[in-house]
């Protein structure tokens, strides 16, 4: 309690493991909200206990099956402030739709935007985010957003390996900042691959610009999707004379045939972290090449800070 404002954690049920996580470094129990549905289908929310004037923190991630997901963010938003929250803050380490940011072509919608307008209509005070698609945005809400990376916790264990001759590579040129962070901490160059996007989900290698030949290449990117882009990738930096692959990226969304996808191809290892929960059931079976990083410690650093009202960025500096 700070100031006499007691702080709360709730979460739904998108990721419940990473919630407790998260609370119990804070040194907290997970709030009673209880998510059912109704026999069509409708989300039924139950706030258990009195939330009144304290500063509420909602763990959702929106994962699969998305739009249940950020239904259950937005009613759960609702019930909080309904019953009077001091602060609703919503934690979001995943942030779904965040590839729609821009129109590409006419009579696109930018749904990332639309999300954040449901967000801060259904009550939102604040927003915590991890690695967002696309820094812009942050500027599509009108309330305040602290942007987390897992860039820290990655590089860590990347250090840990001790790798003396690598080379950090960015799966397209939009992955550029990112990458140089990383390169940064690690003390490494940067490659680039040039690649282009016939349609959705699906990726062609053209180039790849640097310095790879007898390197070890660690991808990074914000998320894996279909793993495509990464395996391409892979295959063609072992072609061009690296030594070894390894690829890392924050959030392991690894839709359809993603995990054996990248089982069966040349990286050595795929690191990832928690933020969608992976479950174990789905590695049976497939090569021992899965490492799961934990962000847990992170966010509750950044809730901490929040709730002290103190800055989240210098977490960064």
């Amino acid at each position: 309690m700070v100031n006499g404002e007691e702080l709360k954690i709730f979460c739904g049920s998108a990721n419940r493991g990473l919630a407790e996580e998260i609370a119990g470094c804070l040194g907290v129990s997970l709030g009673n909200c209880e998510v059912s549905r109704f026999s069509d289908g409708e989300i039924s929310i139950s706030i258990g206990e009195s939330v009144r004037r304290t500063n509420a923190f909602l763990i959702q991630p929106l994962v699969s099956p998305i739009n249940e997901s950020i239904m259950e963010l937005l009613i759960i938003i609702d019930a909080l402030r309904r019953a009077s929250a001091k602060t609703v803050n919503a934690v979001i380490p995943y942030y779904a739709y965040a590839r729609q940011d821009r129109k590409t072509k006419a009579r696109d919608p930018i749904t990332a935007k639309l999300l954040a307008d449901l967000i801060t209509a259904a009550g939102a005070t604040r927003v915590v985010a991890m690695d967002l698609h696309a820094g812009q945005i942050q500027g599509f809400f009108n309330i305040p957003l602290d942007h987390l990376t897992a860039l820290p916790i990655l590089s860590n264990y990347l250090e840990q390996k001790k790798i003396e001759n690598g080379v950090v590579v960015s799966p397209d040129l939009g992955g550029v900042t990112r990458s140089r962070d990383l390169a940064n901490r690690l003390g490494m160059q940067i490659a680039i691959i040039e690649k282009k996007r016939p349609a959705p989900n699906k990726a062609e290698i053209m180039h790849i610009i640097g310095d790879v030949q007898g390197k070890t290449a660690i991808f990074i990117d914000d998320m894996i999707d279909t793993a495509g882009t990464i395996t391409l990738g892979a295959e063609a930096l072992i072609r061009e004379g690296a030594s070894a692959v390894y690829a890392c990226c924050t959030h392991p969304v690894f839709s359809g045939s993603a995990l054996q996808r990248l089982s069966k191809s040349p990286l050595e290892e795929i690191i990832y972290t928690n933020t969608i929960p992976v479950d174990r059931g789905q590695l049976t079976g497939l090569r021992d090449c899965f490492r799961q990083l934990s962000v847990a410690p992170l966010i509750a650093e950044a809730i901490q800070r929040i709730q002290n009202r103190v800055s989240v960025s210098e977490l960064f500096d």
